[in-house]
């Protein structure tokens, strides 16, 4: 459930009146105007019709730039709603406007994320060396790499090229500072044996693929229905970090055999969360508000996920001739 509040010129009661009743919305609840002729206007509405009204509403008091248009969550509505209208907010996806705001701050290339980066490359390096599976899996529930790359699946969702090219900004920046600190520690650190758990990440199979993908889904889908707790586990499960550090330690430490392993590993887990989230976003039909954008989001949409599934492809052809060479 959802509080929508808007707050417009007195002058367009009649029209949101109309697209409350034209959506079937029974809680509307109009207030009083002030000296200024702006008045605020209520919805109650379950959470399948709240991008629907957004987008209704937009439209029609785009024109005037006093609208304010708020989305309120409503945690608790007495008496409770029927059991059906409760299935129907479960399945709900949540608008358009709220996943963008909440992966638009993981793209951000900020003192946060760089501190985050590196604080998660440190903590992954030493669980790696020292074989501790525990701090290991410190180091991908920080998971600083998968916002950007959520972040560029709903970019290419919405045809924004401004999130699309922020998130790859971050993105790459995040990786180049992991590989880079991760090198060092490599060249720095006097360890003599490599670990099972850098071992582990050097060894990457067609399985790897196929948990990447169902993980990249797994974490589009918690996206887009509101259950962030399964967000934990996709960290772990596709962690974008401990690939990268494993590439810089085992080459800083002269074992290039190994690390393209590990680089294929990073590559498989990038591109397979990209094309999963892409694949949700589309099905779920996350797409701009005004049909000329979503007509050009959805051709960008099918370029990405082609393109991906080649670059998925080949990654798959090359894992495939390093095992038969070995």
């Amino acid at each position: 459930m959802k509080l929508i509040e808007v707050i417009a010129h007195a002058g367009s009661l009649d029209t949101v009146a109309a697209i409350a009743e034209h959506n079937e919305v029974p809680n509307f609840r109009p207030g009083i105007s002030d000296e200024n002729d702006m008045q605020e206007m209520r919805l109650y509405v379950t959470d399948d019709k709240v991008q629907t009204l957004l987008d209704t509403l937009q439209s029609a008091l785009g024109s005037q730039p006093d609208t304010r248009i708020h989305v309120i969550p409503v945690e608790i509505s007495l008496p409770l709603p029927p059991e059906a209208e409760r299935k129907k907010e479960d399945e709900a996806v949540a608008a358009r406007e709220a996943l963008y705001e909440e992966v638009e701050k993981s793209s951000r290339l900020d003192l946060n994320f760089i501190v985050l980066v590196v604080l998660s490359t440190i903590v992954a390096a030493i669980g790696l060396i020292e074989d501790n599976v525990a701090v290991v899996i410190g180091a991908m529930v920080i998971a600083p790499l998968l916002g950007p790359n959520l972040a560029f699946g709903l970019g290419t969702a919405l045809g924004d090229i401004k999130l699309m090219r922020s998130s790859l900004v971050t993105l790459a920046a995040g990786i180049g500072l992991s590989l880079l600190l991760s090198l060092v520690i490599g060249m720095l650190w006097p360890f003599t044996s490599l670990s099972g758990e850098l071992l582990a990440r050097t060894d990457v199979g067609l399985d790897s693929i196929a948990l990447a993908l169902a993980s990249g889904a797994a974490a589009a889908l918690s996206l887009t229905t509101g259950l962030s707790s399964v967000l934990v586990g996709v960290m772990v499960a596709v962690a974008l970090l401990p690939p990268a550090v494993t590439l810089g330690l085992v080459a800083g430490h002269g074992q290039f055999h190994l690390a393209i392993g590990a680089a294929l590993l990073l590559f498989v887990n990038i591109v397979s969360v990209n094309l999963s989230c892409k694949v949700v976003f589309f099905f779920k039909g996350i797409a701009p508000r005004t049909w000329w954008e979503r007509e050009k989001a959805k051709r960008a949409s099918r370029n990405y996920i082609v393109a991906w599934l080649i670059t998925l492809v080949l990654l798959g052809l090359a894992i495939y001739a390093r095992r038969f060479a070995g």
